[in-house]
This record gives structure tokens, C-alpha cells and sequence, in this order.
């Protein structure tokens, strides 16, 4: 099997040419992203966040993008859902809503990801799927501690309302954002 020639801090976006208009396309397009899977939202009766595609997207756009674009591509999401482009799911929320602690985290998810991947990690599956599950972490940090003071309810019942409901669902989309990166990359390696 060939391996592909990358610079070792290289990420998936830097296969494609190009410098600055390279760089605004992939932000904006990670946001994009983003934005285009928070519309698949399942809304669960007992709890007020629901299930939605955009950690896929985080995902993906932290560990292709790296740190610098991956972080400007969800501020980008998240400053745009604030000032009305109806892309949050459901297009309610906000900061002043139940899911303010999740859009948090996804900035904080997509720059961790992306300083992961460039230092290597995300390349391939078994490398993609520790540094995904550090971005869920991230992800689930302030979504889940936001959702407690939002709701104003103990640890255990966040826990029970903010994230137990919603590990299967992510480990099916950390699995699947963590097995398309290698084909991409093995794309952009028959490209450059």
C-alpha cells in the first residue's frame, strides 16, 4: 500500500492549491457544512437539545482544516447563527438557549481537532477516531455543564439529559467522519 507524501503537519486542506482564496473557500464551506447538517435535528420529548448532525461536521471540519481555518469556520457558523442565518438546528437557541453550551463547544472542538491533526493525528482511521472522541469531549464539556445551569439542575441530571441520550448517535458519526478521512486523503494523494 502507498503511502501518501504529506508534510507531517499538513492537514487535508492543504492538499488543495491555492493560499488565501484556499483558505476563505474551506472556512467558509466548513461552515457551510455545519450548517447544512444541523438540519437533520430529531427533537427528543424529554430533553430540550436535540439530536443533530452537526458534530459530524465539527468533526470533520476540525480534523481536515486544521486548528487556524477549522477554528474560523465554526466562529464563522457560530457568529452567523447569531446575528439570524437560520442554520442552528431548529433555528432556536442561541447563546440564551439550552444548546448555547454546544455551539461553544463545537468552536472549542473543531480548533482541538484541527492542532490534533496537525500534528498527525486524523489521518487515517485508528489515528482519526481517538482525536474525534477528544473533540466530543469538547464538544460535551460546556454543552452539558451550560444545559445544567440553563435548566437549573444538578450534574447527574445534565448528564442523564445532555449526553446519555445522545453516545450512540455519536459514535456512529465519530465512526463515520473518522472513515471517510483516509479515502479523502488517499483522493487528494492521487491528485497532488
Amino acid at each position: 500500500m502507498q503511502r501518501v507524501a504529506t508534510p507531517s503537519r499538513g492537514v487535508l486542506a492543504d492538499a488543495i492549491p491555492g493560499d488565501r482564496v484556499r483558505d476563505a473557500l474551506v472556512v467558509v464551506g466548513g461552515a457551510a457544512l455545519v450548517g447544512a447538517l444541523a438540519q437533520v435535528a430529531i427533537h427528543l420529548g424529554f430533553t430540550p437539545v436535540p439530536i443533530t448532525g452537526q458534530t459530524l461536521g465539527v468533526l470533520v471540519v476540525g480534523c481536515s482544516l486544521g486548528f487556524r481555518r477549522a477554528l474560523a469556520s465554526s466562529a464563522l457558523y457560530v457568529g452567523l447563527g447569531l446575528l439570524g442565518v437560520p442554520w442552528f438546528a431548529a433555528h432556536t437557541g442561541g447563546w440564551v438557549g439550552a444548546s448555547a453550551g454546544y455551539l461553544a463547544g463545537f468552536v472549542l472542538a473543531s480548533a482541538v481537532c484541527g492542532q490534533l491533526a496537525e500534528l498527525g493525528g486524523a489521518r487515517g482511521l485508528r489515528s482519526a477516531v481517538p482525536v474525534m472522541l477528544v473533540g466530543e469531549v469538547c464538544i460535551y464539556l460546556p454543552g452539558v455543564t451550560w444545559l445544567g445551569l440553563y435548566l437549573h439542575v444538578g450534574l447527574g441530571a445534565a448528564i442523564g439529559l445532555g449526553l446519555v441520550p445522545f453516545l450512540a448517535g455519536d459514535a456512529v458519526k465519530v465512526a463515520l467522519a473518522a472513515g471517510v478521512l483516509p479515502g479523502a486523503w488517499r483522493l487528494a494523494g492521487r491528485r497532488g
